[in-house]
């Protein structure tokens, strides 16, 4: 079956998609694109995250439609495969709300989680079956609709020797651990804390929009920690929350990024310290939550964050006698995982098969996730 996986996380940054080919013999990677989004396009994307009107999103959820279903062809040429030779597209959306703790509404307890990007217009501009809405099945058996990748995970990169951590830093971090010799029932999952979305926050806000992100790390590699706000921004309570864990622009967005400019530092100094805030919550949730569960012999990290060579030296040195290695060390794109990872989801979905994994997630059982729109070429 060949199937394309759609992204855009946290940061908002653009589209990813990924079009891979599954068999027997395992997965293969046909095609890579980056679909980037205009600076103008985030800012909204951005700002329908924080407090955005119900208009705005109605409108947003047709127009990342429209770019989903591009970034779907783009990739489709990209690998020489026609659209018409595609089964299944699984689209992640666009995250604007995600709210996995349980709270009152309409007089019932609810978990709720919000992607947009109407699978409708991706399977009419594209002819392909799209599954979406991956999060909520997951969440209506008691989840908290991530991570995902785990599963995915599982399927390319157990091991029967070596324990890993597969960790990925998009504008989250989560970190799904596979000890040796597992079964999926031995697997479990978290996120972090903040990947790039501090980092990111810091840079728009001191260049006054003219950056969007630390490029090679420039900023940082000049600065200096402030201790004292490391240890303030360490406080905050969701690093001393146990797994099932997952968190986003809610916990880790605008008011976060506040509290490190009120600190009026040197720019550099103010990224640096936010570089180091992603770093130290990482290695101290695998200290507190991995380590003392199973042995951990390598972390292989993708997303973004792989770009940014300081942090990958910090985390390097930080993580002491752990191996510390990148995706492409195993042959895969660091950039394109997530994208493939849903285009696997998609094809767990269309056969039938589940998607989650309850001891990653916390729910009560496993489930076949996503909703499934049908195009032009219904998978059989």
């Amino acid at each position: 079956m060949k199937a394309i996986g759609l992204m855009s996380g946290t940061s908002a940054d653009g589209v990813d998609a990924a079009l891979v080919e599954i068999g027997e013999s395992g997965l293969s990677l046909l095609g890579y694109v980056e679909l980037p989004f205009s600076k103008d396009v985030r800012r909204e994307i951005l700002s329908l995250c924080e407090d955005g009107r119900v208009d705005a999103i109605c409108r947003m959820d047709a127009a990342l439609g429209e770019w989903f279903a591009e970034a779907a062809l783009r990739v489709c040429d990209d690998g020489n495969v026609s659209a018409e030779e595609v089964d299944v597209i699984g689209s992640h959306g666009q995250t604007i709300q995600h709210l996995p703790t349980l709270a009152v509404a309409a007089e019932k307890r609810v978990r709720s989680t919000l992607q947009i990007g109407n699978p409708a217009v991706i399977a009419e501009r594209t002819g392909i079956t799209t599954v979406s809405d991956f999060r909520s099945r997951d969440m209506a058996v008691g989840g908290q609709g991530a991570p995902l990748v785990p599963l995915v995970d599982y399927l390319l990169f157990r091991s029967e020797y070596v324990g890993r951590a597969m960790l990925n830093i998009g504008g989250i971090a989560n970190v799904n651990i596979l000890p040796a010799n597992c079964e999926v029932s031995d697997i479990f999952a978290f996120d972090t804390g903040p990947g790039n979305m501090v980092i990111d926050g810091v840079v728009q806000a001191i260049t006054g929009g003219k950056m969007s992100f630390d490029r090679d790390g420039d900023l940082a590699s000049k600065g200096q920690v402030y201790e004292g706000l490391l240890d303030v921004l360490m406080a905050h309570p969701f690093f001393d929350m146990k797994p099932p864990k997952s968190t986003g622009r809610e916990d880790f967005g605008t008011d976060m990024v506040q509290k490190i400019l009120d600190w009026e530092g040197k720019r550099e100094d103010l990224v640096r310290t936010a570089t180091q805030f992603t770093v130290e919550s990482i290695v101290q949730g695998l200290k507190r939550f991995v380590l003392p569960r199973c042995e951990i012999h390598e972390v292989i990290a993708s997303g973004g964050g792989t770009k940014n060579p300081i942090m990958m030296d910090l985390l390097d040195r930080a993580l002491g006698n752990i191996a510390f290695k990148r995706l492409d060390d195993l042959g895969m794109a660091s950039e394109a995982k997530e994208a493939i990872a849903f285009a696997v989801l998609a094809y767990q979905t269309v056969s039938g098969h589940p998607g989650n994994v309850p001891s990653v997630t916390g729910a009560d059982k496993q489930v076949v996730l996503g909703s499934i729109t049908p195009g032009e070429n219904i998978v059989q």
